[in-house]
């Protein structure tokens, strides 16, 4: 699993459900520009990882199992 791997993740997920990344963080009581692509890479050009937390949430607010989400990575 690679940082790349991990934030089409979860793209693909927040669409397959009828998200934007934007809507699945509110959704998910995060703030909205969780997940934005301009959060993903440091100032300095360091890849900035989704917390566990965050992925949490996303999950219990959509009431998906994490072994679910885990498909969307490989």
């Amino acid at each position: 699993m690679n940082h790349v791997q991990i934030w089409n993740a979860i793209d693909s997920f927040a669409k397959d459900r009828g998200y934007s990344v934007s809507g699945l963080a509110k959704a998910s009581g995060l703030d909205p520009t969780t997940f934005n692509k301009s959060k993903r890479l440091s100032v300095y050009g360091q890849e900035r990882w989704p917390s566990t937390n965050s992925i949490s949430k996303i999950l219990a607010a959509t009431n998906t199992s994490f072994a679910d989400f885990v498909k969307y990575v490989e």
